[in-house]
């Protein structure tokens, strides 16, 4: 048995029926490079089977202490099957991105089994319509409580099901798993009382240490290494409400090299700021044809991983958060690419003073009591209704893909596109990855809030295509006509594609979805 920390015991807490704590991914896959050209379900089963040891999450389930009176438990599963959690459909004809994202949004709104290990792969096939992608090609749209890992963790989930070549035989050595006994509420109960006896001196002890971070923190204040301002708390939205049920998910590919050089338009910039800019430019043109943009900043929570190398394979969260301001009150792109830079240097400059690492031990000496209480109260109560929530808008959370192509039994992922929780008081959440040549920014909303996301894809797209031509002297995108919310670009029409070299650019644009 393993005890869960603190943090991922508030995943566990903040798991409502409208709210499932999961993270996952839609990735396309092209099995011209599996033996014959092609892959059975049953290929993939054995292929996943054959890699199990590899993986600490897939066969690890949850236990819970009666009452909530303590953190939940990992043991191994008794009642393991491989089968449950894989699953098999196909898209109905014609097969294209539109019913993918619809299928994948239905999927993901679903909560998991947390009796069972909590993840699912379904397997969908029929996407002959996909523009840019090969016939014959199929999916894997993926569930994994957010619990059981953060974003580097899930990237060591990924190597557990990808091979780096086609041929790549199973891993040497014998399966050395066993499973455990489902322990009983007595002995849950007197774990909870020895843990209850301790827990003040672990706080002491986390407290002494976060005295130093608080005194550095005040000293930077004071010299003004970074600066604390108004526009670190953003006015409330459309998205910043209780959520509901049912979700949206949506996103754009572009080619990562374009990502790179949007770098030069400020001094210093990094990758993570350009998306940063990206997404600020695409929520400032959908709320300004809503009406709905407001004249200060809306800002970002941007997860910040603070996992040990010796802590690669270990399962749970260790992250951070910084607040990002995303420049949605400047017009001008190079100019809010910038101001993104500027300010993100001042939050990580206030977050490393603080100490990173520190904010997420504090974590991990919460009450689970009060933890399960008060977000039980926060749902049942509606406070993100009341203006009780989050002083971010929405969460930007970069996730690193392999630099080179990989596979799983024996197909090569062609495209990958993060899908992330939402919670009452943030009902969009971005995720941002790199993969090979390309790179993603993928949205999850509440579909209530974001009735079109094909009009938000478009925003973020005009958004990226603005930065990208400053870059190369076209001047600020603004003096072209704002979008409508009301009219779409027709459809590019939809033919038999060659397999996409990958060396060419990815696919430009990608349809609409409602679950």
């Amino acid at each position: 048995m393993q005890q869960l920390q603190g943090m991922d015991a508030s995943f566990v807490a903040l798991e409502t029926r409208n709210s499932p704590m999961h993270i996952g991914s839609i990735l396309i896959y092209n099995p011209e490079t599996a033996p014959g050209g092609f892959v059975r379900f049953k290929d993939i089963l054995e292929f996943f089977e054959s890699r199990l040891k590899l993986s600490t999450t897939m066969r690890r389930r949850l236990v819970r202490v009666p009452f909530d009176l303590d953190y939940p438990y990992w043991i191994e599963d008794p009642d393991f099957d491989l089968e449950y959690h894989v699953r098999h459909v196909a898209l109905p004809e014609p097969g294209d991105w539109r019913q993918l994202c619809i299928q994948a949004a239905r999927i993901f709104a679903r909560p998991l089994d947390l009796d069972r290990p909590p993840w699912e792969f379904t397997i969908v096939e029929g996407l002959d319509n996909v523009e840019g992608v090969p016939k014959g090609c199929y999916a894997y749209i993926t569930k994994v409580h957010h619990a059981a890992i953060d974003g580097m963790s899930g990237i060591d989930l990924m190597a557990a099901t990808h091979t780096l070549s086609p041929e790549e035989p199973p891993p040497p050595g014998a399966d050395d798993w066993k499973p455990e006994k489902v322990p009983n509420p007595a002995e849950l109960l007197g774990r909870s009382y020895f843990n209850a006896i301790t827990n003040p001196m672990k706080q002491l002890e986390v407290a002494a240490k976060a005295a130093t971070g608080l005194a550095k923190a005040i000293r930077g204040l004071a010299t003004k290494e970074f600066d604390l301002s108004r526009e670190m708390v953003a006015p409330k939205t459309r998205f910043n409400k209780a959520i509901g049920p049912h979700r949206v998910v949506e996103g754009v590919s572009v080619p990562l090299a374009d990502i790179k050089a949007i770098r030069a338009l400020a001094d210093g910039c990094k990758v993570n700021d350009v998306f940063l800019a990206v997404v600020g430019g695409g929520l400032r043109r959908y709320l300004e044809a809503k009406g709905e943009l407001p004249e200060r900043t809306l800002t970002a929570m941007a997860p910040i991983s603070v996992r040990a190398e010796g802590e690669k394979n270990t399962m749970g969260n260790q992250v951070a958060a910084m607040i990002a301001p995303l420049g949605t009150h400047i017009a001008d792109p190079a100019e809010r690419l910038a101001y993104c830079r500027d300010r993100t240097v001042n939050s990580k400059a206030m977050t490393d003073a603080i100490g990173a690492r520190n904010m997420t031990e504090i974590s991990k000496v919460s009450p689970a009591l009060y933890m399960a209480l008060g977000a039980r109260l926060y749902t049942r109560l509606s406070l993100a209704n009341r203006g009780v929530g989050p002083i971010y808008t929405t969460v930007v959370t970069n996730v690193p893909g392999s630099p080179v192509p990989i596979y799983s039994a024996g197909a090569r992922l062609e495209s990958m596109m993060g899908l992330i929780c939402l919670t009452d008081g943030m009902g969009l959440a971005h995720t941002v990855q790199s993969y090979d040549k390309e790179a993603t920014i993928a949205f999850t909303a509440d579909r209530d809030m974001m009735p079109d996301p094909e009009f938000y894809a478009q925003c973020i797209r005009e958004s990226f295509e603005e930065l990208r031509d400053a870059v190369n002297g076209g001047g600020a995108a603004e003096a072209k006509a704002k979008p409508s919310p009301n009219k779409r670009a027709p459809p590019k029409k939809a033919g038999t594609k060659k397999p996409r070299s990958r060396s060419k650019a990815p696919p430009k644009a990608k349809g609409s979805s409602k679950s």
